[in-house]
């Protein structure tokens, strides 16, 4: 462990960073290996939007040699968080652990009103949440039954021809950047399907007891890929639970730097599936599974004082853990417990896209694309650069819109490259910007979730029913 201390003219000043092992850092070498894979870089071949260089600039803001200034800031909010630099990393950096306590130190110093201070006493700048982070990210995209009213609207302007009528005549213009780009994000929304029950019984002989993750834009918005996901699970021979308690993951407040409903939600979702006699808990998010694994590793560095900068002991035994160690992924699910083989042909070209979070955050590649395999007629054809991020990052599409939309078209000339009948995604955030940008290139391929085909597969459904 290293005895770097940071010192400064006031110690009744916070100093940014002081929550992250400062051993972290020093596990990077430099030997750039990380650039080839990090999306900003390859867009900007500017080594401040490098993981070598933010982790250089997060490093001299907590020395105190640089000031964190806006064009810090900016390089550093750059970055998607996609971590596709610690899957191309030798040296087992752990840029997520350095980015995100990083973010969640700004963001606290700047809610509190006060400016951290450098090596050399210099203010560092404040920025407080905009209506953006206030209104929408925090107070409506994490609550399901608001996105459920919030979207209403949307469902009828989409069904009357509203929404081309505006998009003709250029009345969106008229909206605030981000809410057009909202706008333009939003899909074809499917006819509202009822509310999952708490409890659905297995088909068959009974293989296990789990419970269903189903957050909060998720639900609102793909309730069919949760309802698909828990037919799928009963074909398995799965009860299946649905804790009407459980809520946001909480990944839209930490990624943004909002610790305190961060940590609140990650309560909340912890005494929702307390229930002992569940063999997992499922999630068929991503971003979600991601996040509701890290749950120990967040609260480690929430819950952590400032100022000490003492190397965390991770309590394999703490409650966060014991709930993280529950999560899985539904490909990741499925495939330990030995999928029943589907019988429905579904014949298709498939091009799958691979979310960030989970083969970079979970190391989850491989799992999807034998469930896909295993549906006869599929063909699943491999696309260039599937490492990089699409530009979704969770809210990263709606506050970095020029960096999300180069990368977004980057993806899809990829998949396009390939001739897909169907793009298949398993997050939630991917499949918005994915079609998003498809839309965009004026091309009419659909966005659909791996539990979507195998659902429809197990049911001998048709491809029309998509």
């Amino acid at each position: 462990m290293s005895d770097t201390k940071v010192t400064t003219k006031s110690e009744s000043l916070p100093v940014i960073g002081q929550s992250i092992p400062y051993d972290r850092f020093l596990d990077c070498v430099h030997c750039g290996l990380c650039t080839a894979s990090c999306p900003t870089y390859v867009e900007t071949s500017d080594e401040n939007d490098s993981p070598r260089g933010r982790i250089y600039l997060m490093r001299s803001v907590i020395d105190g040699r640089l000031d964190l200034t806006d064009k810090v800031r900016h390089h550093l909010d750059l970055c998607l968080d996609c971590r596709s630099c610690e899957t191309a990393c030798p040296s087992g950096v752990q840029y997520g652990r350095l980015i995100e306590p990083f973010r969640v130190e700004m963001h606290q110093m700047s809610a509190a009103g006060t400016s951290g201070a450098t090596k050399a006493g210099q203010p560092q700048v404040a920025h407080k949440p905009d209506w953006f982070h206030r209104w929408i990210m925090y107070g409506l995209f994490p609550d399901r039954n608001r996105m459920k009213l919030a979207l209403t609207p949307a469902r009828w302007m989409q069904r009357l021809g509203l929404d081309r009528f505006m998009d003709k005549v250029g009345l969106n213009k008229l909206l605030p950047e981000r809410l057009q780009r909202m706008q333009s994000q939003l899909p074809t929304l499917k006819a509202p399907l009822p509310e999952l029950p708490e409890f659905l019984q297995a088909q068959g002989p009974r293989r296990a007891r789990v419970a269903l993750f189903i957050g909060c834009v998720a639900d609102a918005m793909f309730r069919h890929v949760h309802w698909a996901t828990a037919r799928v699970l009963q074909a398995n021979g799965c009860d299946v639970v649905i804790p009407r308690s459980q809520g946001c993951c909480g990944a839209i407040h930490y990624h943004s730097g909002a610790s305190e409903p961060a940590l609140g939600l990650m309560k909340q979702n912890m005494a929702a599936f307390e229930d002992k006699t569940l063999d997992a808990i499922i999630v068929n998010v991503a971003g979600c599974g991601a996040m509701l694994k890290d749950y120990s590793h967040i609260a480690e560095e929430l819950n952590h004082p400032q100022g000490t900068q003492a190397e965390l002991n991770h309590d394999q035994n703490s409650p966060e853990a014991k709930f993280s160690h529950r999560i899985k992924d539904i490909s990741e699910f499925l495939m330990t417990l030995g999928p029943v083989k589907p019988e429905g042909r579904v014949e298709a070209v498939v091009a799958y896209q691979d979310a960030c979070h989970l083969q970079h955050a979970q190391k989850i590649r491989q799992q999807p694309r034998d469930l896909l395999k295993l549906i006869p007629g599929i063909t699943v054809r491999a696309i260039a650069e599937p490492e990089l991020c699409c530009g979704a990052a969770g809210s990263y599409n709606l506050t970095q819109p020029e960096m999300a939309d180069r990368l977004g078209q980057r993806k899809v000339q990829c998949l396009l490259d390939v001739q897909p009948d169907l793009v298949v995604s398993g997050n939630a955030g991917c499949s918005l910007q994915v079609q998003a940008q498809l839309k965009k290139s004026g091309k009419s391929v659909p966005v659909v979730h791996p539990m979507e085909l195998l659902d429809l597969s197990y049911r001998s459904g048709k491809l029309s029913e998509l």
